[in-house]
C-alpha cells in the first residue's frame, strides 16, 4: 500500500455514470482526509489513473463500456484497497467478501458508505490483510456461474490489447503466467493456466494437458507420438502434446 498515517489518502473514483460519480464526491467530500487525484468514466481511464496517480483507494464501477471492472482489477493488480461499486447480484459479492474485497451495493446511503470507508481504511492501515489472491482469479471467482469470458485482457507495459476468445488458438502454463496464442502472436498474462480454464467455456476450450488449453475448433487431427501419448496438431500445423487424460477427454468431446 501506498499510504501511511497522518497522510492524505489518495482516491480514484471509476464509474461510466456522472451521477454516480456525483454521488461519491459528495460522500467523499465530508472526509478532508481524502483527495479524489482522478475520475473515470471508462475502464481504459481507470487503467491510466491507477498507473500515473498511483491512488491508496479505488472506487470501482463493475458494468463500463470498453474495459468492465473486473478487467481493471486485473490490469492495475494489486497495491491499492479496492471498493467495488457494483449492481451486480449476491453470488458476486460472496465473492467479494470471501477474498476480503468491500463493496458498495447501488443504491447505497451515507450509512453503508462510512461502513465500506472504514473497512478500506482499516485495509490501509494493515489491520486487514490485502487478499493474497491474484486480481485475475477474484474476477473468475466474482463471475456468476456459467457466465464465461468473451474476451482477455492483457496488459504489456502501457499498452492493453483485447484479445476476443474466438481467436485464442491455445494457452500454455509458464510458471504463474499463460502465454496466449492468438493471430499468430503469444500474449503473456499473469494467470494461472487453471484459472484461465475455469473462465472459459468448456464446450470450446478443453485442457488437454497440465500445461496447455486449446481452442477446439483449431484442432485438425490427433496423432499418436510415442507409447500412449498424443500430440494435438492444429490446423496452423502447430503442434501441442496431449497427456493421457486430456487424451481421453479430447475424445470423449470428438466422438460427441
Amino acid at each position: 500500500m501506498n499510504w501511511e498515517a497522518g497522510n492524505k489518502i489518495r482516491a480514484v473514483v471509476v464509474d461510466d455514470e456522472e451521477l454516480a460519480r456525483q454521488v461519491l464526491r459528495e460522500f467523499i467530500s465530508a472526509h478532508a482526509e481524502i483527495e479524489i487525484v482522478a475520475e473515470c468514466a471508462n475502464g481504459f481511464e481507470a487503467v491510466k489513473a491507477a498507473s500515473d496517480r498511483k491512488p491508496d483507494l479505488l472506487f470501482l464501477d463493475i458494468q463500463m463500456p470498453k474495459l468492465d471492472g473486473f478487467e481493471v482489477l486485473e490490469l492495475i493488480g494489486g497495491g491499492m484497497a479496492v471498493i467495488f461499486v457494483t449492481a451486480y447480484d449476491n453470488y458476486a459479492i460472496r465473492a467479494f467478501e470471501v477474498h476480503a474485497v468491500d463493496y458498495l451495493l447501488k443504491p447505497f446511503g451515507a450509512e453503508r458508505f462510512e461502513a465500506a470507508l472504514a473497512r478500506a481504511k482499516e485495509r490501509l492501515g494493515g489491520k486487514i490483510p490485502a487478499s493474497p489472491t491474484p486480481p485475475s482469479e477474484l474476477a473468475t471467482a466474482a463471475r456468476p456461474p456459467a457466465q464465461y469470458l468473451d474476451r482477455v485482457v492483457v496488459r504489456d507495459g502501457a499498452s492493453v490489447t483485447i484479445i476476443p476468445v474466438a481467436k485464442i488458438d491455445y494457452a500454455e502454463a509458464q510458471d504463474d503466467y499463460v502465454a496466449i496464442a492468438a493471430d499468430g502472436k503469444k500474449h503473456l498474462k499473469q494467470q494461472t493456466i487453471s484459472s484461465l480454464e475455469a473462465a472459459l467455456d468448456p464446450s470450446r476450450f478443453l485442457r488437454i494437458h497440465r500445461s496447455y488449453i486449446v481452442n477446439l475448433e483449431r484442432v485438425g487431427k490427433i496423432e499418436p507420438y510415442a507409447k500412449d501419448s498424443h500430440i494435438a496438431v492444429l490446423r496452423n500445423g502447430t503442434q501441442l502434446p496431449v497427456s493421457r487424460a486430456g487424451y481421453a477427454r479430447l475424445r470423449a468431446f470428438l466422438d460427441r
